[in-house]
């Protein structure tokens, strides 16, 4: 997957508030439709999900940004050790033909 793909689906948590405050639709806004419905469905838990998630909406956010952030990382570590890799390979390839005149 590319970074900047993943990068895009980073999520506000002032976004994901004005989805719950307007449309009640911030599981939509994360991704989770099934919660999604079932929210909508129960009218908020008639009510009482609403309040709850008043309070958990930062740290839904954080939870899905930091799955996020991991597979960024991932990507990163990779392209590091491919990088890493190839440096060792050009630099073997340089000192190799300098010390074998042969090979020029």
């Amino acid at each position: 997957m590319n970074k900047h793909y993943l990068m895009s689906k980073m999520k506000s948590t002032g976004t994901a508030y004005l989805c719950w405050i307007f449309l009640g639709c911030h599981y939509a806004y994360l991704g989770k439709w099934g919660l999604q419905i079932l929210y909508w469905v129960t009218f908020g838990g008639f009510g009482i999900w609403a309040i709850i998630d008043l309070f958990h909406i930062p740290s839904k956010i954080s939870s899905h940004n930091l799955k996020i952030s991991l597979q960024i990382e991932d990507i990163d570590k990779k392209e590091k050790e491919e990088s890493q890799a190839q440096n060792m390979a050009m630099m073997a390839a340089a000192t190799g033909n300098k010390n074998n005149p042969e090979l020029s």
